[in-house]
């Protein structure tokens, strides 16, 4: 067949069209809603169809495919195709309106080069073979070393192809290898809940964003990641109500032409802003003595380190943040000492509501898990907590980062529920619910993405643990830090096994020995838990091209192939197959075949046994029915008397959480202090692992745009997005630019001590970054920046830091 993983050829921009790169990223929302859902992915409005072919399209509710804003669309097919997409107006979350994404996802299913059949590389191409011996392949590479082998997922997981993954790893093989990528986005936003809280994810939820008058941005930058949610505040202020914006960052964004205050910080400097604010609430005896003397306890870091850190004192708190005065944190972050102070006195108020939100760049940091306990910090110690607009809040970038690897625990250390395989109880209780024999769960956390890969790229004869790697709804290709250590050198060690499911060829396809088709999105079951825990649920709706298949049953799938084989984990306690699926009247129904994978509906019995580990973190979700008949439900969700679900869209407050006991106004019942308070935490500012020198003398940043998503993988294949933005470049300031005598698509080298990249210069753009500091986005597998950045990461929740490393610059041609 030959080679299916030539990637998107570089296109050939001129300089006029980069100069009307704003205008033509502008018009792209236009187009998504006038030009038709065609072969080449458009979308179009319903009522352009002519009347009788309008009759034929059928409509059901799905939650985008895209971002952890969850917005609900409405997908209108005919003759097994997507035809046209909505915005839902049913949906809470997004009340009728996409992003210019969300317009274009019925498009993204209808690339020209789907993956259709597996292939197997054989040399230096790829040859056709069936499904049987694609799943025997995979099957025989386990038994040979079950303890060998690696599941790398992603919050893309549905919640059923999650738990399906984990039940196969943990219950099945007794092995804990399996990690999404979710920990290279959000890990950090996880360890910081947990040490605060005692219990993962945001306690309030997007109604935050109505009724806030403070919204302060800690790094991100919504107007183009979360557009729908921050078009919410932005109404507000049409309507005439006042919101004050405050944009925290490291570069000037489309945010900052919205914000009232734009906080320009040097990378990594948040903690001591942070610390500042604390200072700040005690010095001015404006901190909310009532909360912390009734709802908190003080934590300051302990050796070892542990997200459990050391009891403090008040008074200790008090000293320890002494020293970050508004002068000593201007010396550190470059903010003028009156911004600080201005912050200081709005945490100090009481007749107002704040609301912060942030996303990678609070979380993409080798202090992620400290600065995350930081904000969190100044909201308890301030009071701003619990009540409707006033909320720490994280946001995530994937569909079901929450819902999928936070809940269900797609991680090497977790289990079901908010459980840990350190724990005795948590593996007894995953055994119980699974019907496995005692001791099945191994106690030993497996290896986190950053190991997981660095073992894979390392022979077997210097150390590397993990001979075989099986990726589902991902691209650890593009999107792994330090590619040159850990991906690249896959490509040389012909004793490892890559197995790769997905939709398109990706920059991970590249080097894989065996590629699988895989089904996207509604050509198939599914249900996402997005950033406000939110379940959301919809059901298949068109079938996938060719041979692909769903994720879940190609999981399902292998592990009756190790059932054949005689693998004794494939089996429960009572030596059924593990994955055992009944009808109504009690008979076996062989969904292993694909032929008869839908003649049940296979997610609800996932869903329904999942159920079970939710409630002993108070995660609990309601019936598979009750998702079906809702724009989904915020957890936990409660049966009352009258039998109807109750969801919960404020946490730890008792006006609206039932867990919360009676005339306690708050409670923080999963506490790790196991006394109903929350934990807020003292840790000193520490300069980056990585910082310019006279050799690497720039910052570099990476992120998004607001084109595509992640990797663009799907979204490169939506022509209008692609032509709205086209390729990667590097973002200047123009006095840097000018001193190296570089101008608007000068092709430069950006080089660190692990890579290099050439790319466009892009100047006095979207975005602006202060003299010294460079950003480029991931998104284009033709550049790919990760070769470039580093791989260091938080000692808690061992995230990635893809915010800040040392680069140099130089002209393309220049020696």
């Amino acid at each position: 067949m030959g080679n299916p993983n030539e990637t998107n050829k570089s296109r050939n921009v001129s300089r006029q069209e980069r100069r009307d790169f704003m205008k033509v990223a502008a018009l792209a929302a236009a187009s998504a809603m006038i030009d038709p859902l065609s072969a080449e992915g458009g979308q179009s409005d319903p009522a352009s169809a002519d009347a009788s072919a309008a009759a034929e399209v059928t409509w059901n509710k799905a939650p985008c495919r895209f971002c952890g804003t969850g917005c609900h669309v409405q997908v209108g097919v005919q003759n097994d195709k997507v035809v046209a997409i909505q915005g839902d107006q049913k949906a809470e979350v997004n009340k009728g309106l996409l992003c210019v994404k969300g317009y274009h996802v019925g498009g993204i299913l209808y690339g020209k080069d789907r993956l259709t059949q597996p292939l197997l590389r054989r040399g230096d191409s790829y040859v056709p073979i069936s499904w049987d011996e694609a799943l025997g392949v995979v099957a025989d590479r386990i038994m040979a070393a079950p303890d060998r082998f690696g599941f790398y997922g992603s919050g893309q997981w549905t919640i059923p192809e999650g738990y399906a993954a984990q039940k196969f790893m943990k219950g099945g093989l007794s092995n804990n290898h399996i990690d999404p990528n979710a920990r290279l986005c959000m890990a950090s936003a996880v360890t910081g809940f947990i040490a605060t809280y005692g219990v993962d994810e945001p306690a309030g939820c997007y109604t935050d964003l109505d009724e806030c008058d403070v919204l302060i941005m800690w790094g991100n930058n919504p107007a183009e990641m979360h557009p729908v949610l921050f078009s919410r505040v932005i109404d507000r202020r049409s309507r005439g109500e006042k919101v004050t914006l405050i944009d925290i960052g490291t570069r000037r964004t489309r945010t900052t032409e919205f914000a009232d205050e734009y906080l320009e910080f040097a990378p990594q400097s948040d903690l001591a802003i942070a610390n500042g604010i604390a200072h700040l609430l005690i010095a001015n005896d404006t901190y909310d003595k009532s909360f912390v003397e009734k709802h908190c306890n003080f934590r300051g870091p302990s050796d070892p380190p542990s997200l459990k850190g050391e009891a403090i004192t008040f008074d200790e708190y008090k000293a320890s943040v002494a020293k970050y005065t508004p002068e000593y944190v201007e010396s550190i972050s470059g903010v003028p000492a009156e911004k600080i102070r201005m912050l200081g006195d709005l945490f100090g108020r009481r007749d107002i509501r704040i609301t912060s939100l942030w996303c990678m760049g609070m979380n993409q940091h080798t202090q992620g898990t400290a600065i995350n306990c930081l904000v969190h910090g100044a909201h308890l110690l301030s009071g701003h907590f619990g009540r409707p607009g006033d909320a720490p809040t994280s946001l995530t970038g994937q569909p079901s980062a929450c819902g999928t690897v936070r809940e269900v625990g797609t991680l090497a250390h977790a289990l079901p529920g908010g459980r840990v395989v350190v724990n005795q109880a948590h593996r007894e209780q995953s055994e119980e619910f699974w019907n496995m024999p005692s001791g099945r769960v191994n106690p030993k956390p497996g290896h986190h993405t950053v190991n997981l890969w660095s073992h894979f790229c390392t022979p077997k004869s210097e150390g590397g643990e993990i001979d075989t790697m099986w990726v589902q709804v991902t691209n650890p290709g593009q999107t792994l830090p330090n590619l040159n250590k850990l991906f690249n050198p896959k490509e040389k060690l012909k004793e490892k096994f890559l197995i790769v499911s997905d939709v398109y060829p990706t920059a991970t396809t590249r080097l894989a020995d065996l590629i699988l088709p895989a089904a996207l999105w509604v050509e198939k079951n599914g249900v996402f838990g997005n950033s406000e825990r939110r379940t959301q649920q919809w059901f298949k709706m068109v079938d996938p091209p060719g041979e692909a298949r769903d994720d879940c049953w190609q999981t399902i799938a292998v592990a009756h192939k190790l059932l054949e084989r005689g693998h004794e984990g494939m089996k429960d306690k009572d030596g059924q197959f593990i994955f055992r699926m009944t009808d109504p009247t009690g008979a076996e129904v062989p969904a292993w075949k694909w032929e008869h994978y839908y003649d049940m509906n296979v997610d609800k019995a996932l869903f329904e046994e999942y159920r079970k580990f939710t409630t002993l973190k108070h995660k609990n979700l309601a019936p598979y029915d009750e998702y079906v008949k809702a724009r989904g439900l915020r957890w936990p969700v409660v049966e009352q008397d009258d039998g109807s679900w109750r969801e919960t869209r404020f946490r730890f407050a008792e006006f609206d959480d039932p867990f919360v006991k009676k005339g306690n106004e708050f409670e923080f019942y999963h506490s790790t202090t196991d006394d109903g308070r929350a934990q807020v935490w003292f840790s000193p500012y520490v300069d980056p692992p990585e910082m310019p020198d006279v050799e690497f003398p720039f910052w570099l940043s990476t992120g998004r745009v607001l084109e595509h998503w992640h990797t663009g993988s799907m979204t490169r294949r939506v022509p209008q997005l692609d032509r709205a933005m086209p390729r990667a470049y590097v973002e200047m300031h123009p006095e840097d630019a000018a001193a190296m005598k570089v101008e608007n698509g000068t092709m430069v080298v950006v080089e660190s001590r692990r890579g290099r990249m050439e790319l466009p210069v892009w100047t006095n753009g979207r975005g602006r970054p202060p003299k010294g500091t460079v950003f480029v986005p991931f998104f284009d597998e033709t550049r790919l920046i990760n070769d470039v950045t580093l791989d260091a990461h938080d000692p808690f929740s061992k995230q990635p830091d893809y915010k800040k490393c040392a680069v140099r610059v130089r002209r393309a041609n220049a020696s």
